[in-house]
C-alpha cells in the first residue's frame, strides 16, 4: 500500500501516467522536453482536479491491470474478427440482437466505467446505460443465441477481474 504522501503529490497515479503518455504521443516526436511537460502535465492536472475525486480508488493494482489490458487487446481483435465473419456472412433476416440487463457487483465508479469502457471498445457489444442505483448495465449484442451466456461472460471475465484491480 502506498504512503498517504504519495497520494497527496499524485493524487491519480494512474492519470499521471496516462496524462503524460497521451500528451508524449500527440506531439508526434518523442524529445525530452515533451517527456518533462507531459510529466508535469501529468502532476499538475490530477492535482488541481482532485477535489472533484473525493472517492478515488486508492487500491489499484497496476499489474492486474496491465493483464486485464492484454486480455481486453486479444478479446477485441477475435471480436473484430467474429463481427467481420457475422456481417460477412449471416443475413439481416437471421441476425439475433439483444438487449442484456447485466447486474454489477462493482460499486466504485472508476470500475463501473472501466467495464462500460471494455464492453463499448469490444465489437459487437455496446453499453447502452447505467441504472439509475448503478446496480445494472444494460448492454445491446450484435448477435447471440445465448444472452445469459454474454452476461454471464461479461461478468466472468470483465467484472471479476476489474473487481481485483479495483479491491
Amino acid at each position: 500500500m502506498l504512503s498517504r504522501a504519495f497520494y497527496w503529490i499524485f493524487p491519480h497515479p494512474f492519470l499521471t501516467i496516462l496524462l503524460a503518455v497521451v500528451w508524449t504521443l500527440l506531439q508526434n516526436q518523442v524529445s525530452a522536453g515533451m517527456v518533462v511537460f507531459g510529466i508535469i502535465l501529468g502532476i499538475i492536472l490530477p492535482k488541481l482536479t482532485s477535489v472533484w475525486w473525493p472517492d478515488r480508488p486508492t487500491g489499484f493494482r497496476v499489474g492486474k491491470m496491465t493483464s486485464y489490458a492484454i486480455m481486453v487487446l486479444w478479446d477485441i481483435m477475435v471480436a473484430n474478427v467474429q463481427v467481420a465473419w457475422i456481417v460477412l456472412t449471416v443475413p439481416n433476416a437471421k441476425l439475433k440482437p439483444a438487449w442484456i440487463v447485466v447486474p454489477l457487483d462493482l460499486k466504485q465508479p472508476e470500475a463501473i466505467t472501466m467495464l462500460a469502457g471494455t464492453i463499448t471498445l469490444t465489437p459487437g457489444t455496446v453499453s447502452a446505460d447505467l441504472s439509475d442505483e448503478g446496480h445494472s448495465l444494460l448492454v445491446h449484442v450484435l448477435h447471440t443465441f445465448d444472452p445469459d451466456g454474454v452476461r454471464d461472460d461479461i461478468k466472468n471475465r470483465y467484472e471479476a477481474r476489474l473487481k481485483e484491480i479495483f479491491a
